[in-house]
């Protein structure tokens, strides 16, 4: 067991993260997830080849990214996700998770390309006096970039 002195400090406890949409820091969520890339395979067996099939890529899919955040009074990705329902045109847009560590100096962010709302879900509304009132917005976009600024 190690000694704790001798441990590495974890450097990034006390997360937390900014969405900014086409370069406009729009506000901090509660939670993000689907910071997800996978790799469909396609599998080809040889013939004599009885050992393994041969696993070759076929194409790569970016999962969904749902970011969950306390009410809007602004409304500003409410209504961009009406603005896409409807067709306006130019809906996508480059969203940008940046994660701040405990000094308040950027550690990570993630780069979606011409992402736009593909859904949004409303707060469950409770009277208990510890509930809080959160909005969901998912969104689809072509592509997920990780680029880490170095800083701690």
């Amino acid at each position: 067991m190690p000694d704790d002195d001798n441990r590495a400090k974890d450097a990034y406890l006390g997360l937390q993260f900014w969405v900014e949409i086409d370069s406009v820091q729009v506000a901090g969520f509660r939670e993000c997830s689907g910071l997800t890339i996978e790799t469909e395979v396609f599998e080809y067996s040889e013939g004599g080849q009885n050992t393994y099939t041969h696993k070759l890529p076929v194409r790569t899919k970016y999962g969904n990214i749902t970011l969950k955040r306390g009410l809007d009074p602004t409304q500003d990705l409410y209504k961009w996700y009406l603005a896409s329902i409807d067709g306006v045109p130019n809906g996508r847009k480059n969203v940008t998770i940046s994660v701040y560590g405990p000094l308040g100096k950027e550690v990570e962010k993630w780069e979606l390309m011409a992402a736009y709302p593909i859904k949004w879900v409303g707060p469950e509304l409770k009277t208990e006096a510890a509930a809080l009132a959160v909005e969901t917005l998912e969104f689809a976009h072509h592509g997920l970039v990780r680029g880490s600024t170095g800083q701690n």
